[in-house]
């Protein structure tokens, strides 16, 4: 018995000290983006097409008729992924509701947030094979391999949020999300506003971006935080606004409260003072969960309304577009 007990507990040492290894590494992508070692091009240099299928996530650029969109909406997804396409059949409902309730505006969702320039994970040329047996597990098992992948991505959101490395990141993002915004027709010279929608850990990516996003767009940059995990970036300031969506039963979305930047006993934190000037709006969904059954994208599960939490979380983001056009659009 002593013995199978020092075997499990040196088991778990070697995984603790794996994962601090593995946190301090996690620095050396950005800092090699920087110092242009690799990644200097953008993965993805096609337009998906615009005719969904039942086995695949809507249009990554679904316009409307119109020669020219009322807005551009950039969907950033949870740390559950490994590149800009691999969604979720949930999420992939989620775009397509999402497509539908707001026929004017371009939906784009081929971005992979948690990379410098886009890459997947399964296409990175040292790890390659391990995200790739990373993603078999999620799929078919062992199911705790699979957990590789949200605690990769797990520690770019936490470098997003780092001071010393989040300028660095969250630019790199930046220029990913412009150069998407570009290959799908937007025009500079023309003030179409943009949504972020960053889920679950994307919400600390996209507040991130937002900044360097602003500085480039002559135009209107919100944040919508779906579940969002973030801290007191200074992209909060930058946002035109911020709104914060969230369930009552979502517990992964209060982890943004250990940020210290959040909390109310430092009024001078950006948090704070976006708070204080209206810039940021909290909006309850009801008794929605985070992920999966129950979550913010589950159709089969309803409210006492009897609409389906994913219609809930649709029309949540499709009254606050269309409050914030109807704003934007000059009289």
């Amino acid at each position: 018995m002593t013995d199978a007990l020092s075997e499990v507990l040196t088991y778990i040492g070697v995984v603790v000290v794996g994962i601090l290894v593995w946190a301090a590494l996690s620095p050396f992508e950005v800092l090699s983006w920087w110092a242009g070692w690799f990644g200097d091009a953008i993965y993805g240099e096609t337009i998906p097409t615009t005719t969904p299928n039942a086995d695949s996530p809507p249009a990554a650029s679904a316009r409307a008729e119109s020669p020219r969109p009322q807005a551009y909406i950039v969907f950033l997804s949870g740390v559950a992924r490994v590149s800009g396409e691999s969604f979720s059949y949930r999420e992939q409902d989620f775009l397509r509701r999402l497509a539908v309730a707001l026929p004017t505006a371009v939906i784009i969702n081929d971005i992979f947030p948690y990379s410098v320039n886009n890459l997947p994970l399964t296409g990175q040329p040292f790890f390659a094979r391990l995200w790739r047996f990373a993603l078999r597990s999620k799929l078919s098992g062992p199911g705790l391999a699979g957990y590789l992948i949200n605690l990769r991505n797990i520690w770019q959101v936490m470098i997003s949020a780092d001071k010393r490395y989040g300028p660095i990141f969250n630019q790199a993002v930046a220029d990913v999300i412009l150069h998407t915004l570009l290959r799908h027709g937007y025009a500079l010279d023309q003030p179409t506003p943009i949504f972020v929608i960053g889920y679950s850990g994307a919400g600390q990516v996209s507040v991130g971006a937002t900044m360097y996003l602003k500085e480039v767009l002559h135009a209107p940059v919100y944040v919508v935080s779906l579940g969002g995990v973030f801290a007191s970036d200074p992209g909060v300031m930058a946002a035109d606004r911020v709104f914060h969506i969230y369930g009552t039963r979502d517990r992964v979305h209060k982890s943004g409260l250990f940020a210290p930047g959040r909390w109310s006993i430092f009024p001078g934190s950006a948090w704070n003072r976006a708070k204080r000037e209206g810039r940021v709006e909290m909006i309850n969904v009801g008794p929605l969960g985070h992920t999966g059954a129950g979550g913010y994208l589950d159709a089969k599960r309803h409210l006492p309304n009897g609409i389906a939490f994913v219609d809930a979380t649709v029309a949540c983001i499709r009254k606050l577009v269309e409050t914030q056009l109807a704003l934007h659009t000059p009289e």
